[in-house]
């Protein structure tokens, strides 16, 4: 039964690496945007909820369905400030621009809702016991919402114009251009697309272990990274698969070994795939810069 409640608390993890990390791929992989700030952009708009709900007096799920709007403005201001001048530059030019805006962003936060840890509150309340296995409404919540929305996803990806084209965009950038899409805007929308994921799935982290931190950012986006580099960085079925692997795995590793060995599978995943296959389990090679 220990491990049996193991691997449903690494579903659980799981389902919210997933999702965060298809918000990363999309920047990251599909739009082919070099991106240092995802984590201090995912713990902003995660903290705009939190404010809202917590200072503000808002109901809890009224506060997260105003800050995702907010979350998608800073998606859209990100890539006003980091991308759109330098389309036609060197990546390593936007490389420097996130770096510079994730810790002028992580500076804002920790200056406005401090440095320390807050307490996040749990979307739903509440456990039942299958089989002798406690199994809480959060988990529930998470897990189905994460199914709902990657099915979401694929029918957006699949059947409206704006899918496709970021799809096209991933593909082969000029033929994109050349059948009329708007590239500018097809970016746009899947960078801020990304970050209200990202978001999402870091509300969903902080409410099912009760704590949210402004300096949260560069371990999120590490995570978010290591996923989708495991699963292959232009692919959002890797990205799916690595995040369930890297959730049950870091749930194994502290059942095993403790909590203190957590962060550090991330590490040692992403060293590994590095190391044996650069362009992970379903990605392709990619020239970034």
């Amino acid at each position: 039964m220990f491990w049996i409640r193991q691997i449903i608390n690494g579903i659980t993890q799981g389902s919210i690496y997933a999702l965060m990390a298809i918000g990363y791929s999309l920047i990251f992989g599909k739009l082919l945007l070099v991106t240092f700030a995802f984590g201090e952009m995912v713990v902003f708009g995660v903290f705009v909820s939190y404010y809202l709900y917590a200072i503000v007096g808002l109901n809890l799920f009224l506060a997260i369905i105003i800050a995702l709007p907010i979350s998608w403005g800073l998606g859209m201001l990100v890539d006003k400030i980091c991308y759109e001048k330098f389309r036609d530059e060197p990546r390593f030019l936007m490389l420097i621009t996130t770096i510079g805006f994730g810790i002028f962003l992580k500076s804002f936060t920790q200056l406005i809702f401090g440095t320390g840890y807050r307490s996040y509150p749990n979307f739903i309340e509440g456990k039942i016991i299958v089989g002798g296995v406690r199994i809480t409404y959060i988990q529930i919540f998470i897990i189905l919402t994460t199914l709902l929305l990657l099915y979401g996803l694929n029918l957006f990806f699949k059947k409206t114009k704006l899918g496709v084209g970021i799809i096209a965009l991933s593909n082969d950038l000029d033929a994109a251009k050349l059948v009329g899409i708007n590239v500018n805007k097809s970016i746009k929308f899947g960078h801020s697309l990304g970050v209200v994921l990202g978001v999402f799935g870091g509300m969903m982290m902080v409410s099912y272990y009760n704590a949210i931190g402004a300096s949260m950012g560069p371990i999120l986006g590490l995570k978010a990274f290591t996923v989708v580099v495991f699963g292959g960085i232009t692919s959002l079925p890797g990205a799916i698969i690595g995040g369930f692997t890297l959730g049950i795995l870091e749930n194994l590793s502290v059942a095993t070994f403790g909590s203190g060995y957590k962060d550090i599978v991330a590490f040692v995943i992403l060293i590994l795939i590095l190391v044996l296959r650069p362009s992970g389990l379903l990605g392709k090679k990619i020239d970034l810069f």
